[in-house]
């Protein structure tokens, strides 16, 4: 039976079942979102659940504090306001998660970067290079704003090769004042089957700001093409930025490659193999490295198939291919006197496992070069997809650090470390 419609009796009622289905629902969604905090993706179609929700993590412990005053404001209705509340704490706590790691994290890169690089080692980048870059590895306010930008003059589409009839392209993305600036040259992630130079825009948009011309570049892509054509469409781009860097005002002196997955594999190769162009530094977020044992060793769960992207990527497995894999992995090119290196690795990754990246910065610094390891505990693969995430902020802040050193500091030089007692 429909109840009466008596005066006020009527909105009174919905909105007191209103403000008991608001927190639940509050509860409901912060702990489903929360829960891939520690949860590891099984399919590719739940991968960006495992991938973004630490970094949006600031958003989470919002939406679960509120969702928490709400039930506790309420009024106690059984065994489910017992239930919604026990979800409150339960979401509460892993969002909470990547904030409670961030500060000894934070702490561990910044020790890394004095030991390595010297205590005073932005002394003599100019002042006012010093001046733009973020004030602190996390800002809370820019996880719900987004990290300013500002205009920057870019071209787009430029092709700089035509292999096999495949227009490749490139974008170039420069400071608005008129100058001679060092160069970023980054190459795009995507297991080498997909990808663009408009990947990861707003990094190449906030560093050109930065003052540095940063290029985009292109390559072929598997399985059509198979590894070594994208090692050759880099250095056709380095050549296409040679013969073009006095019209894009770019120093050749201070160029440095950065790449994404597995565009940080060839950012890698290019950097410790050969370059048309001397490279004074390499900074690899998440690349795979050794790549017979990343067939032998596929993570779990593995959400993309790993050895199947490889088998693509190369044309058949170690056992058939040993020496293309071999020749493949940038591992086996580490020898002294290298270019710095900074290694961003992800500590929850699922796709190219953390400690890979362990072992590749192991192997650096045995051989006395120069290498930095940022490994970040609650991140996932292609965390800076949202660049305004705490674990992006991080690894910005110590990137353009790292990239100011290399190619702004007037005593920056070339002479590697000690070597280390790390085993071959």
């Amino acid at each position: 039976m429909l109840p009466k419609n008596n005066g006020k009796k009527l909105p009174l009622l919905a909105a007191f079942s209103a403000s008991r289905f608001i927190p639940r629902l509050l509860s409901a969604i912060g702990l489903f979102f929360s829960l891939w905090v520690i949860v590891p993706a099984p399919t590719l179609f739940l991968y960006p659940l495992a991938v973004g929700s630490p970094e949006i993590s600031p958003w989470l412990v919002a939406i679960n504090t509120i969702a928490l005053l709400l039930n506790l404001l309420g009024r106690p209705n059984g065994k489910v306001y017992i239930i919604s509340l026990i979800c409150n704490l339960c979401a509460l706590i892993l969002s909470l998660l990547p904030l409670m790691q961030f500060p000894a994290a934070s702490a561990a890169i910044a020790t890394e970067m004095q030991a390595v690089l010297g205590r005073n080692y932005l002394a003599t980048v100019p002042k006012a290079d010093r001046a733009q870059m973020r004030s602190q590895p996390f800002i809370l306010a820019d996880s719900f704003r987004g990290i300013p930008m500002r205009d920057v003059r870019s071209d787009r589409a430029i092709v700089f090769s035509n292999p096999d009839g495949v227009s490749l392209k490139l974008n170039l993305y420069r400071p608005m004042q008129i100058g001679k600036y060092p160069a970023i040259i980054t190459v795009y992630g995507g297991a080498w089957q997909k990808g663009n130079p408009d990947y990861n825009e707003e990094f190449s948009r906030y560093m050109a700001d930065r003052g540095y011309c940063v290029v985009a570049i292109d390559y072929r892509h598997a399985p059509k093409y198979q590894f070594p054509a994208q090692l050759e469409d880099v250095q056709a781009a380095l050549s296409y930025i040679k013969n073009h860097a006095a019209d894009w005002s770019i120093d050749l002196d201070r160029i440095a490659m950065m790449g994404r997955s597995a565009g940080a594999h060839l950012a890698m190769l290019t950097t410790y193999g050969s370059s048309v162009l001397p490279i004074r530094a390499v900074v690899n977020y998440y690349g795979p490295n050794d790549l017979i044992r990343g067939y032998n060793d596929p993570p779990f769960p593995d959400a993309i198939n790993v050895r199947a992207v490889l088998r693509a990527f190369l044309g058949g497995t170690p056992d058939q291919l040993k020496e293309l894999y071999r020749r493949a992995s940038p591992i086996n090119y580490i020898k002294p006197n290298l270019p710095p290196s900074l290694l961003v690795y992800a500590g929850r990754d699922h796709i190219v496992q953390a400690k890979f990246g362990r072992s590749l910065y192991e192997r650096l610094r045995a051989t006395g070069d120069r290498a930095i390891l940022l490994e970040i505990p609650w991140a996932e693969h292609a965390f800076d997809t949202i660049f305004n995430g705490p674990s992006n902020q991080l690894a910005l802040y110590c990137t353009e650090r790292f990239l100011a050193w290399a190619l702004k500091s007037s005593d920056y030089q070339f002479i590697p470390l000690p070597k280390t007692n790390a085993a071959l």
